[in-house]
């Protein structure tokens, strides 16, 4: 029998990824989204095919899916600074609601369900790199809180299931992902510099560019997904790429790559904007076996070679 996986947040980026995950490996995939960061071009390829059904839902109401579910990804949410400042309460709701709802269809349908938690949960860490052993250092009320605590939240109440009802959970942290199907216009780093270079604007680095992100592919990033999906670990675990780089030399290197013309300009940092952030993966290594890939050279060219169909 065909494993049958709805996946929240699928015409996302992330979710649009791993519902062509779930599709090659011979799956069911029932995709929902309710569009309001997802975009339906990132799965129409996939809608001619009688093994993925698309519901056009939000998961913060009640969520129905008829017959059996085998699993549960929920990757629905706003996931760029640009997104959840616009849309604060949505991000909340689906956090908390969308998580509750989706836990109690787990449990109704015995399916196991993995929540895509983040490295925001770690807020702007006084630990680095951070491990999944560290709380964090997060400003609950401050502008990016409704995500950070809106994750917060998903990752207590899954454990509560977990522990409480038995449900099978997995936990995934994200860190910084890039690839084919970002929005240009959704706020964060790659996209930006992308569509400026490739424009010939000047690109904007927020504060003087010293803060550090680890950028990870996003095929790495759904590979080490599914090995933890499949895995019988029920605590937290980093999904990211540990090579840790400047904003501003990421920058350089995409002014490069474009042999843009585009100069650097800084603007101001956000408020709360984390310093540093450098996944440890020692425990997907040993756990999944997992460690990513692709280098950044070959994954930055790949997203140029995207953005610039996109924005031609």
């Amino acid at each position: 029998m065909k494993k049958k996986v709805l996946i929240t947040g699928a015409a996302g980026f992330l979710g649009s990824h791993l519902c062509d995950k779930f599709m090659d490996e011979n799956c069911h995939v029932i995709g929902m989204d309710n569009l309001i960061t997802g975009d339906m071009n990132n799965i129409s390829h996939l809608m001619p095919n009688e093994e993925f059904t698309f519901y056009h839902h939000d998961v913060s109401k009640f969520v129905h899916v008829p017959g059996d579910l085998d699993y549960i990804l929920h990757f629905a949410s706003p996931a760029s600074p640009i997104d959840y400042l616009k849309m604060p309460i949505q991000t909340l709701k689906v956090g908390s609601l969308g998580t509750h709802n989706l836990l109690g269809l787990a449990k109704a349908k015995n399916a196991r369900m993995l929540i895509a938690s983040t490295s925001e949960v770690y807020g702007d860490p006084l630990v680095h790199p951070q491990s999944e052993d560290y709380w964090g250092n997060v400003n609950p009320i401050g502008p990016r809180g409704v995500y950070d605590e809106a994750k917060r939240f998903q990752e207590a109440m899954t454990m509560a299931y977990h522990t409480y009802h038995g449900v099978e959970t997995r936990i995934v942290r994200i860190f910084n992902t890039y690839g084919p199907r970002m929005r240009v216009n959704d706020g964060r780093a790659l996209p930006a510099f992308f569509s400026q270079a490739i424009e010939g604007r000047d690109i904007t680095v927020f504060g003087d560019g010293s803060q550090t992100r680890s950028f990870c592919f996003v095929s790495d990033l759904v590979d080490g997904i599914y090995k933890l999906l499949l895995s019988d670990y029920a605590l937290p675990v980093n999904i990211g790429n540990p090579v840790e780089i400047t904003i501003k030399d990421v920058a350089e290197e995409i002014i490069e790559l474009t042999n843009s013309s585009s100069k650097i300009i800084n603007t101001e940092l956000p408020k709360d904007d984390p310093k540093v952030r450098q996944p440890d993966i020692s425990k997907a290594k040993e756990l999944l076996g997992w460690v990513p890939k692709v280098d950044r050279s070959e994954g930055l060219q790949i997203t140029y070679e995207y953005f610039k169909r996109v924005l031609s």
